[in-house]
């Protein structure tokens, strides 16, 4: 008898099918002595649409609001059904004794794999393989301790109830929205509040009128020092800030007070996903989707790295006698840095990190055992995966130290004062590279109370207030955290839904609010917006996932809440008007063009929605780049065939084929592939020399 193991990617599947030893390739399945091992395509069952349930609600129409099926089913997905069909020819062979749930251990994997078990009927016993890294050692340990199949079941639950939830809430309130107004509006359970915060944002820059004020600077002895009264170094009078010059200007200073202090930094913990998209943000201008995507290549393709998707940021108690191994795999990039670690025998001198009561279903993201080859990875992976590595060697440094000393200096009965740093022990900072602040390691000036020092250098600086800057997508993701919108694998995906439904755009990194974004939020019910009502959802699904919650009431509830907010729209008198129409008409309908950006470029859409005809305003954008301005190239179709034109460069350039280069990762694995015991050369054209000559 022989076990069924089911994998999310058929990537995954591979090297799964490699560990345990299966080596007969089928079209949707690999099989071995014990194991078959098949694969998911990312989801291959959905909840139905509207129209499986009525064919009439194909035609988005505001009279059928709100659809609320009495029981959400479940269809396989039209694209990827030849492998579900695969899956179910499996599951029904005699010789398979048990089912091996290895989807992506989360809930949106046990998600995936229970869908397609409640489709093929499994009534065969269920084991889950989880593990929180691709490594061949992980694997072979995982299916080791193989746990039982329900004690997941609370995990599936909650995960039944946010696809629900988002189905019931997204759909009905869009479909009202778009039928109300006739033009595309996406709105959604988390994806509304979080598009609220951006709005709240931007009233506060427009609302905000900016303030002089002063402050009055010097050099006092050493010291570079700062006016001050009560804890305000602003003056916002001008008189009175020009007087107050006036009286300090060439005057002595008497040192009323020195404060020395010593004061240490403990290590920081390793990056869960959130922290780590925030980092990867505001040093390389990565957006969240991004980190995400180069995440999951460190995780699954060069299996460098624990598990992506998670909320923790602590390890183990158990998988401190891991280290050792991890800082092996990782010593031939990190040489400086690992051998002074190795000589303290890789002890790990933040032991706060290891807490079993603050991992939750995944540990921090950290290395795995998996030997480093730097030379594989790509520009974007070696930036991420450095973060990764120096957070994580932090662990093994000392805590920063240094002394600070606090001076408040007189000056004709007004208030100086001075701040200086010096660094006893750089500690975990040798390693995590540039810290915000310049830190110095000169020694600290020695003064005394009652010391008279002369002023020189005085100025006095005239300054206006600022707004509040517009979010990055680090900003944005601190924020949606604090209100638990989202989870940390869902958050990129939010974004990215407000920047493809044109509700907001990025500028210089910045997140601003597009002007149907601004109409968007006025349209939209207020608990709709509200980040406190979705938190409490999220609370919710989470207390579900940990065994504790209620999943009918949640639904119950959700189901009540969707009626509201839609009869609201029905009813509401608000007006819209897509912001942008153009001046030229729908040949078929009359209607009004309106400009929409596609990834191809620009293109116009007639702005009934009944109508349906769109026609390209600008030449289809290529993914070749221009040699000089470096953006995406026109395609045309010329009398010599296809070519590639750069307009504000004047650069054209002929389709060519381009041969495919061989990475040094791909190169190892044929050379592994094709090298047999005895030596053939080092080289992998000596390697496939001697295969073929071997073949003849």
């Amino acid at each position: 008898m022989k076990s069924l193991v089911l994998a999310e990617k058929p990537s995954v599947a591979r090297d799964l099918a490699r560990v345990l030893g299966c080596n007969n390739k089928q079209k949707h399945y690999i099989e071995g002595p014990r194991y078959v091992v098949t694969w998911a395509l990312g989801h291959l069952v959905e909840l139905k649409m509207p129209e499986d349930y009525n064919k009439d609600y194909k035609t988005w129409r505001l009279e059928d609001l709100p659809i609320i099926p009495k029981q959400m089913g479940l269809k396989v997905i039209r694209q990827t059904s030849p492998q579900f069909r695969g899956i179910e020819q499996l599951a029904k062979r005699k010789d398979i004794k048990e089912l091996i749930i290895a989807t992506d251990a989360g809930r949106e994997g046990e998600l995936v794999a229970r869908w397609i078990m409640e489709k093929v009927r499994w009534q065969k016993p269920v084991k889950r393989l989880w593990i929180s890294s691709q490594t061949d050692r992980a694997i072979r340990d995982g299916f080791k301790q193989l746990k039982p199949g329900k004690n997941y079941d609370s995990l599936y639950q909650s995960a039944v109830c946010r696809a629900e939830a988002d189905w019931l809430i997204g759909l009905n309130v869009t479909r009202a929205l778009t039928t109300k107004y006739n033009d595309p509006l996406s709105a959604g359970r988390v994806q509304t509040p979080t598009l609220a915060m951006i709005l709240e944002r931007e009233k506060e820059i427009q609302s905000f009128v900016p303030k002089e004020y002063w402050t009055i600077h010097a050099k006092i002895g050493p010291l570079e020092a700062m006016w001050e009264r009560n804890g305000e170094k602003r003056i916002f009078d001008g008189e009175k800030a020009t007087a107050l010059f006036n009286k300090v200007k060439g005057q002595k200073g008497i040192v009323k007070k020195v404060e020395r202090k010593e004061k240490s930094e403990p290590q920081p913990l390793p990056y869960d996903l959130t922290e780590l998209q925030r980092d990867a943000n505001r040093r390389f201008g990565f957006s969240a989707k991004k980190t995400s995507s180069v995440l999951q290549s460190l995780y699954e393709q060069h299996k460098l790295v624990t598990y992506p998707r998670t909320d923790s940021r602590y390890l183990t108690k158990e998988m401190e006698s891991t280290m050792a191994d991890r800082l092996q795999a990782i010593s031939s990039g990190y040489k400086e840095e690992v051998q002074p670690i190795l000589k303290q025998k890789g002890k790990v001198l933040a032991k706060r990190v290891f807490n079993d009561d603050k991992v939750t279903d995944h540990h921090a993201i950290i290395p795995t055992d998996e030997p480093l080859h730097l030379g594989d990875l790509s520009t974007d992976e070696r930036k991420l995966y450095d973060l990764i590595v120096r957070r994580f060697l932090a662990l093994f440094y000392p805590a920063y130290r240094y002394e600070t000393v606090h001076v408040q200096l007189e000056v004709e009965g007004e208030t100086f004062t001075a701040r200086e740093t010096s660094i006893i022990d750089k500690g975990f900072k040798t390693v995590t590279g540039k810290d915000d602040e310049e830190d110095s390691s000169k020694p600290l000036s020695s003064l005394t109370v009652g010391q008279t020092l002369s002023i020189k250098n005085e100025k006095l600086e005239k300054k206006l207030t600022e707004p509040p800057a517009r979010f990055t997508e680090a900003d944005l993701l601190s924020k949606m955290e604090k209100y638990g919108l989202g989870t940390p694998a869902t958050r990129a995906d939010i974004i990215e839904r407000l920047l493809g439904t044109e509700a907001i755009e990025r500028k210089n990194n910045r997140l601003t609010p597009t002007p149907k974004g601004k109409q968007l939020i006025e349209l939209v019910n207020d608990e709709l917006k509200s980040p406190e009502l979705t938190a409490r959802w999220e609370r919710e699904l989470e207390s579900i996932a940990r065994g504790k919650g209620n999943a009918e009431e949640f639904l119950r509830n959700i189901r009540k809440q969707t009626k509201q907010l839609v009869f609201e729209i029905k009813g509401s008198e608000k007006s819209y008007r897509a912001h942008n129409l153009t001046g030229s008409k729908c040949p078929e309908c009359g209607s009004f063009m309106k400009e929409v950006n596609s990834k191809d470029g620009k293109v116009l859409v007639c702005s009934d929605r009944e109508c349906g005809f769109r026609k390209r305003k600008d030449p289809k954008l290529s993914n070749r780049r221009c040699p000089q301005c470096h953006k995406r190239m026109e395609m045309h179709e010329g009398k010599a065939g296809l070519y590639f034109q750069c307009r504000p460069c004047n650069v054209v350039e002929k389709a060519q084929d381009k041969k495919k280069t061989v990475s040094k990762r791909e190169e190892r694995q044929l050379l592994k592939k094709y090298a047999k015991e005895e030596p053939v050369g080092n080289s992998l054209a000596d390697a496939l020399k001697a295969a073929l000559k071997n073949k003849e």
